[in-house]
């Protein structure tokens, strides 16, 4: 890659950590949105927050196992295995309780957030190394992680390739969904699942606290100017791959917060969008 990015003065992408960064910034550009447009459109926004902080207190525990316990265990893992946890329980108590569905996943997002903290304060040496994990960082994509990102990515994309047609049916009619005898419970927990591995896999260069974002800001610009929800879920990967590709390039550039400056990125897009789409509306009208 060095050779053919050289001689256009793109020297960065010499560097083997920030080939693997934006290898994993597009392979995130495309899955996040690519979830998110299921969730925005189901009033899900807040089950990416959610889950990225009890993946906080996966992360926690995986430091608390390698540091206080000797145990070699990747702390994405156990973040993963967390989350996972916690999309079902999130599901299981909208199922099986009253409470509405965003009680729900404030109680897990309390309740994960709270499980990290705890573990943090209690273990003295753990605290040093958290920060990669809150905001995210280009040197902490790995190339194992790089590797396990694209895997998982591809599996996302192709779970909801063979699941499109159901997914989309639940999320503008889930009651008709049921009449028709579409399995939607097994649906929904696959859905959360899903949202899950993403988050988990976005962590790494978003961090804890700004990888929600990329599951929401991106699919909001896109809705400001699609025709359709297939429309949508395009214009919503276009607007997040610009918003990862600009902000990696200046987070190395100028040595700020990756995570941090993706978000700005993509939050100028979609008031961008809601530019072009107020004059849109305004041409129709005149």
């Amino acid at each position: 890659m060095c050779a053919l990015t050289a001689p256009f003065g793109i020297e960065m992408l010499c560097l083997p950590f920030m080939q693997r960064a934006f290898i994993a910034g597009v392979a995130i550009g495309v899955v996040a949105p690519l979830i998110g447009s299921f969730l925005v459109h189901r009033q899900l926004s807040l089950i990416g927050e959610t889950l990225a902080h009890t993946a906080f207190s996966g992360v926690a525990i995986g430091l608390f196992l390698s540091s206080a316990l000797a145990i070699a265990v990747s702390p994405y893992l156990t973040a993963l295995v967390v989350a996972v946890i916690a999309a079902l329980l999130i599901q299981v108590i909208s199922e099986y309780t009253d409470a509405y569905g965003d009680v729900s996943m404030a109680i897990v997002l309390a309740g994960g957030f709270a499980l990290g903290t705890v573990i943090i304060t209690a273990t003295g040496g753990i605290a040093v190394s958290i920060n990669q994990y809150l905001f995210g960082s280009l040197s902490t994509v790995t190339r194992e992680s790089t590797g396990i990102l694209v895997v998982l990515s591809v599996v996302v994309c192709a779970v909801i390739a063979l699941t499109y047609r159901q997914l989309l049916f639940i999320t503008f009619d889930e009651t008709a969904a049921r009449v028709a005898s579409l399995n939607v419970r097994g649906y929904n927990r696959l859905l959360v699942v899903l949202t899950a591995v993403v988050v988990v896999a976005a962590m790494q260069l978003m961090g804890v606290i700004l990888v929600a974002a990329m599951l929401v800001v991106p699919v909001a610009a896109a809705a400001q100017v699609a025709r359709s929800f297939k429309q949508s879920v395009w214009y919503s990967i276009l607007a997040a791959e610009f918003a990862v590709i600009v902000g990696i390039t200046l987070s190395y550039v100028y040595d700020l917060a990756t995570g941090g400056v993706i978000v700005l990125v993509a939050i100028a897009v979609y008031a961008g969008a809601v530019v072009v789409g107020k004059l849109g509306a305004s041409r129709q009208h005149a």
